[in-house]
């Protein structure tokens, strides 16, 4: 059911700081910061050749990563997104199999324009999964 892996997504506590690891140490192709206030986060892209890296910052005193930043100050993975065909046939074969999709269930449009889910962790080994439709 499960494509490619689109990105891995890593909270960061200075945003510009760590996009400056990336473009100057790592010498990779960094995206401008598009905050994104319908997920309350900032993000920066690193275009890599198989995948990307998504660093997240927080947007505004609700954002969902704002918890997840102070049980991690120096930041850390956040979650990994893999690329659907369908995401509601995808939703309802996971419900099916008694996963569970966070917030109302519906798919939301995320960063790439696309529409994406969440997964609960405590379902996938402990890992955040988001996915997005191709």
């Amino acid at each position: 059911m499960i494509g490619r892996l689109n990105h891995v997504a890593i909270v960061v506590p200075d945003l510009a700081a760590a996009a400056e690891i990336y473009r100057k140490t790592l010498g990779a192709k960094v995206s401008d910061m598009v905050d994104q206030p319908e997920h309350g986060v900032t993000t920066v892209f690193i275009e890599l050749p198989n995948t990307k890296i998504e660093l997240l910052g927080v947007l505004g005193e609700d954002s969902p990563i704002a918890g997840f930043l102070k049980r991690n100050p120096a930041g850390g993975i956040h979650h990994l997104c893999y690329e659907v065909p369908d995401i509601g046939q995808a939703r309802d074969r996971l419900v099916a199999a008694g996963a569970r999709v966070l917030g109302k269930g519906e798919p939301k449009i995320g960063a790439h324009g696309k529409p994406v889910l969440f997964l609960h962790p405590k379902d996938f080994c402990g890992t955040l999964v988001e996915l997005e439709q191709a």
